[in-house]
């Protein structure tokens, strides 16, 4: 693929994903040389097996959510596109990313975002039923640091799909096939994985009614 733009960078915030973060990685650089993993306050080998891969990393000091750490990993490049991608990706490949970009890249979209399709019913079904709530995008790096509020939420997510409305972006889904996540109750032991995502839906339901509070 040519690049009309200087140049492409993937950004990837990272807790506690030292299993599976070097993968995605070493699949990223495939695309491009300059892959950025933000390790969001991780407690395992996340920093060390992304730096081993091949990525540029940032440490965050506290585990301050998904959004802080990708504003991290963006104010750590001056790509001019970027592709985000999450670090628990299975079966992830350089074709995955360049589904993401091409829309992107020859003008067609604003923003992509990449839904999962035939990696397995549990992710699929997730992926389809919330696809707004995706980690695997692509679109300007300025264009995603002027989102209000990126780098003050745990999920960055909603915040971007408000900016994407307000600013009259153009974006849409891309098929993803044979790609999929680890779930969390896999990653994390079944009970304290459950714990993690009912967390992380409270949170996500209570965004609206919390940005109203402050303003």
């Amino acid at each position: 693929m040519q690049y009309p733009y200087s140049r492409v960078a993937v950004v990837i915030p990272a807790y506690n994903e030292a299993e599976t973060v070097a993968g995605v990685v070493r699949v990223a650089r495939e695309l491009t040389p300059e892959v950025v993993v933000a390790s969001d306050g991780s407690s395992d080998d996340t920093a060390r097996a992304a730096r081993e891969a091949g990525a540029r990393v940032v440490e965050l000091a506290e585990n301050a959510g998904k959004g802080p750490a990708l504003k991290a990993a963006l104010e750590a490049t001056d790509a001019e596109v970027v592709v985000m991608l999450d670090a628990d990706l299975m079966g992830l490949t350089r074709g995955h990313l360049e589904v993401l970009l091409r829309p992107v890249l020859d003008g067609e979209l604003d923003m992509s975002i990449g839904v999962f399709e035939g990696g397995g019913f549990v992710t699929d079904w997730g992926n389809k039923l919330t696809p707004h709530l995706s980690g695997q995008r692509a679109c300007r790096r300025a264009w995603l640091l002027g989102v209000p509020r990126l780098g003050d939420e745990r999920w960055p997510e909603p915040p971007i799909t408000d900016h994407l409305k307000a600013t009259g972006a153009r974006w849409g889904y891309v098929e993803l096939p044979q790609l999929r996540q680890v779930l969390k109750e896999k990653k994390r032991g079944f009970w304290k994985g459950v714990g993690f995502r009912t967390r992380m839906y409270a949170e996500l339901l209570t965004y609206r009614a919390r940005k109203k509070r402050e303003g």
